[in-house]
């Protein structure tokens, strides 16, 4: 060890609320133990989608006087509609029990992050923001014994600059990944451990947020809207959420699923597209959009868990994927999955005994709640009508029936495109609707200029051979930030990376039909 090196009891990668649900349970068990978080965003909160309806179950257990604390969960729900939108109508709906939210708040998620942050780090707990894990570090037995931080500085060439700091190791008793969906040393360790070989495919949906400021008469704290059907397909899973908080801000959202089948399908678009319906622009005429965001889900629920141990740590919150995608919700879950691997961690390094998260969670009421509604997301592989009408059974059995759908990869569902036909989108209008590059800069996530490439192709030429010639450059549409160009040369098309547009959804990782491009921590 240099010096350098740092050593911790835990180490926990990712401060959203698994990370800090862990580090605050294991401090009020023992203030003594040494818990140090490590974050890539450059503040906490700063790499979370914001806007969503918390249900506050765990932080009842978390914290059982956190209105007192002054939690940021002010907007209860007072209201729920549930919709069906056609090209001009939109017809109200039985709203499924799943989404009835009364007891809930709507709120910021980043905001909630960083109050749980500040109550961490009053009780000891060690939090490094913009600092980000690139890779485990292992023992000669091969198990994780903590984590190396990447190096700061380089060019984009990836030589140091005069701002130059190398990458420090940090060693722990216990390594957490809590880096949320699709976490990058998630992914590594899934794959050493074998960590799914046991369970479905994770499958994925693509979510797209703004913010907007409206007219203080069409704000109405509380209100909660969720709609399918148009502007998607019949055979394209998704809908969308309409959060009202106080501040004449109202949160807007897309979700699209990315087992969808269209290679011309673009999930910004369809967002864009979705704010033309008069039920939405009538609200947002005269509005201000104030920022924009997009992240990957996990939508395989119940049957997509992995193993959740391995040796020298453990997968906590969306980096094991407890979504629960009937709710829509997955703050609840995550949270309450980082308090279990707390006692879990408490018993293990103070108490001496088995270290047994896994069957601890198995036996919580995480685990029974996303059995319920596993059927319900995969119900949709055959289409909106029977995906309905499966969530109308699944819910009145109380997910009782004798079997378990399966779940499928997303990036084998594209078809090429001569099998497709194009789809044409309207020109954004700058008002309500607008391109890529417009809400990228409401996206408050900067790079520098000369920073490296975090975005890896495996073979650069299957972007042309395969990508282009079969499936007519799909990457140009999933991406919502504009990220990947096709650039015409005297030798022929290539790929244009343009990295320093990323917003870190990391569909690009999920929905590439050769699953040649990696996305890595910037």
């Amino acid at each position: 060890m240099s010096e350098q090196d740092l050593t911790y009891d835990v180490i926990i990668v990712g401060a959203g609320p698994a990370g800090l649900g862990c580090a605050i349970r294991l401090k009020q068990l023992d203030p003594t133990l040494t818990v140090c978080i490590l974050e890539k965003g450059a503040s906490v909160g700063s790499h979370i989608l914001s806007g969503a309806i918390i249900e506050p179950r765990s932080l009842n257990e978390l914290f059982p006087d956190w209105k007192i604390m002054g939690a940021p969960l002010t907007t209860p729900v007072t209201r729920d509609r549930f919709l069906f939108l056609t090209p001009s109508h939109a017809l109200p709906l039985p709203t499924p029990p799943q989404m009835h939210n009364k007891g809930n708040y709507v709120a910021s998620l980043g905001t909630l992050c960083r109050w749980l942050a500040t109550q961490a780090e009053e009780l000891g707990v060690e939090i490094y923001p913009s600092f980000a894990a690139t890779q485990c570090l292992f023992d000669d037995k091969g198990q994780v014994v903590g984590v190396q931080t990447g190096p700061q500085g380089l060019d984009r060439e990836r030589k140091p600059t005069a701002r130059f700091q190398e990458g420090v190791n940090i060693y722990g008793k216990m390594t957490l990944l809590a880096e949320g969906c699709r976490g990058s040393l998630s992914q590594q360790i899934i794959k050493k451990y074998q960590l799914d070989k046991d369970c479905d495919p994770q499958t994925y949906g693509m979510g797209l947020k703004e913010i907007w400021e409206v007219d203080p008469k069409n704000n109405k704290p509380g209100h909660v809207i969720h709609t399918i059907g148009w502007p998607l397909d019949h055979h394209t899973y998704g809908g969308s959420f309409l959060y009202h908080m106080d501040n004449n801000q109202v949160l807007l959202g897309f979700v699209v699923g990315l087992d969808y089948a269209n290679p011309y399908l673009s999930p910004f678009e369809e967002f864009q597209r979705f704010k033309t319906h008069p039920a939405i622009s009538s609200l947002l005429r005269g509005a201000k959009c104030l920022s924009y965001g997009a992240r990957a889900l996990n939508e395989g629920g119940y049957q997509s868990i992995p193993q959740l141990e391995f040796p020298g740590g453990s997968l906590i919150g969306c980096a094991a994927g407890f979504l629960n995608v009937a709710k829509l919700k997955g703050t609840h879950t995550a949270l309450k999955s980082g308090m279990i691997a707390a006692v879990a961690l408490y018993d293990y390094l103070r108490q001496g005994e088995p270290y047994t998260y896994q069957e601890r969670l198995e036996k919580s009421w995480v685990y029974k709640e996303l059995y319920k509604v596993r059927n319900i997301r995969p119900g949709f592989h055959k289409g909106l009508v029977r995906g309905l009408l499966n969530a109308a059974f699944e819910t009145i059995t109380h997910g009782k029936s004798p079997w378990t759908l399966k779940n499928r990869k997303d990036y084998k569902q594209l078809k090429p495109a001569g099998e497709c036909s194009v789809i044409s989108y309207p020109r954004p209008d700058g008002k309500v609707t607008f391109d890529r590059l417009s809400s990228l800069y409401l996206s408050n996530i900067r790079y520098e200029e000369n920073q490296p490439n975090h975005l890896l192709l495996n073979d650069p030429e299957k972007a042309i051979s395969i990508n282009l010639k079969v499936y007519d450059f799909p990457e140009g549409r999933y991406c919502p930030a504009q990220v990947y160009e096709i650039v015409e040369g005297t030798a022929g098309p290539t790929l244009q990376i343009n990295a320093q547009n990323c917003i870190h959804c990391k569909v690009c990782d999920i929905k590439d039909p050769m699953q040649n491009i990696i996305w890595t921590p910037p």
